[in-house]
This record gives structure tokens, sequence and C-alpha cells, in this order.
């Protein structure tokens, strides 16, 4: 009977989680204030007047993947976030088939400069990507080619989006002034303690104007902090 009711219990406690009813890692409001979603064309038609901006102050939008790979909705978002008065920024993912290079001259050709833009952001993972395996080498050469031509492209530091699976084999060692770190049981733990500045905490939110779940961040810092963030380079 013990045992029933506790397959019950945790069987519950699971579909509350896949249903988006409870997020186990959820950070403290008072601590991480500034709330933000990253959204791409799986999202589909986003109503962004509708978008809450007393929990999201901030989007990140994907625009490009790959060497030729554009996202079919990136130019509405990024028109229709920035006229919801949302701090956005747009991101790439970054594939491991194609070079560095290639994969720069797509994003740079789709993503306007915008002084009040967030940082570009390349996102590096295995979920969703090529088979291919190159060597740690190997691809720690084409992504260094990618952030040096975005870098001076936008003369913006690009911020890497990952998780510690990815970065602790294909990233260890690497040079990353700008973490965005995915974890989504429980609050980052990265190895050498290195700090992060966004931390993608769910991926099983739900927010008035979207349709379906949205993947939750935080930024490590208050709205002042951002804006300071957003503007350390000009």
């Amino acid at each position: 009977m013990v045992i029933g009711t506790g397959i019950v219990i945790l069987a519950a406690i699971a579909g509350a989680y896949f249903e988006g009813m409870w997020i186990p890692n959820a950070p403290d409001a008072g601590e991480y204030p500034v709330r933000g979603i990253d959204v791409s064309g799986h999202q589909g038609v986003i109503q962004w007047p509708a978008i809450p901006r007393a929990s999201v102050q901030f989007v990140y939008i994907k625009a490009t993947e790959g060497q030729d790979f554009r996202d079919q909705h990136f130019a509405e978002n990024w028109r229709g976030s920035a006229k919801a008065g949302l701090r956005r920024g747009a991101y790439h993912f970054f594939t491991l088939k194609s070079t560095g290079l290639q994969q720069a001259a797509n994003f740079t050709a789709v993503v306007p400069k915008d002084p009040d833009a967030l940082p570009p952001v390349v996102d590096v993972e295995l979920w969703g990507n090529s088979a291919t395996r190159p060597s740690v080498a190997k691809f720690q050469r084409e992504l260094s080619d990618y952030m040096g031509a975005v870098r001076t492209f936008y003369g913006r530091e690009p911020v890497v989006y990952t998780a510690n699976d990815f970065r602790n084999h294909f990233l260890r060692d690497f040079p990353i002034q700008e973490l965005w770190i995915r974890s989504v049981l429980t609050s980052p733990q990265i190895s050498g303690n290195a700090p992060w500045r966004f931390w993608q905490f769910s991926e099983k939110g739900r927010i008035p104007g979207i349709n379906g779940f949205i993947d939750q961040n935080v930024f490590h810092g208050d709205a002042g902090a951002l804006e300071a963030f957003i503007h350390q380079d000009r």
C-alpha cells in the first residue's frame, strides 16, 4: 500500500512537471527580478501586445541556424517585440557540420545592427544538432571563427548558450566571457564556479500571447544591470 501510494505521488509530481504546472527549480523573484523568454518559429505567430511586461522584460529570438537556415518568423518577432517594449536580442543555432565563418555570414545577413539590442547569442548544444561529432579542437576553432566574425560585425561580445553536458566536453578550457546556462531541474551547477549572465530555468512556461510551452529565463542582476549590460560595449 505504501509503495502504491508513493508511485501515485511520483506520477502526480511528474505529471505536474510535464504539464508545466510545477517548476522544480523556480528562481526566487526577489533574487532574480528580470525575467525573459526565448522564442523561435516553433511558437508560430506570437501576439506580442499580449505578453505581460510584469513577468517578461526581455526576449531572445531565433534568427538563423547553420549556414543557410533562416527562421521564417524572425523579422515579425524582431519588430513585434520591440513595438511591445521588450528588450530583445537574436540568437543563432550553431550546427556541427558547417564552418564558423559560413554560419556567421548567415547570421549577420539576417540580424540588423541595433545599439539598443541585447548582445547576439550563439546556441551550442547536442539536442537537435547534427550527428556529426567533430573533435573538440576542430569544434573550438570553428566556434572561435564564428564568434570573431560576429564580434567584429556588431562590436559586441557574443553570449554563449549551452548546457553542462556540452560545456564539459566541447567547451572545456574554451574562454567564455558571457555565459547563458541551461539548467531546468536545478539551479546552475557550473564547474569552476564560472559566472553566468542568463539562466534558462524552464522549458515548460506558459505566457499569455504564446500558444504552447515557452522557455523561461532570468538575467543575473536587476533592471539597471540589464541596461548596463546592453550598453557595456558602446
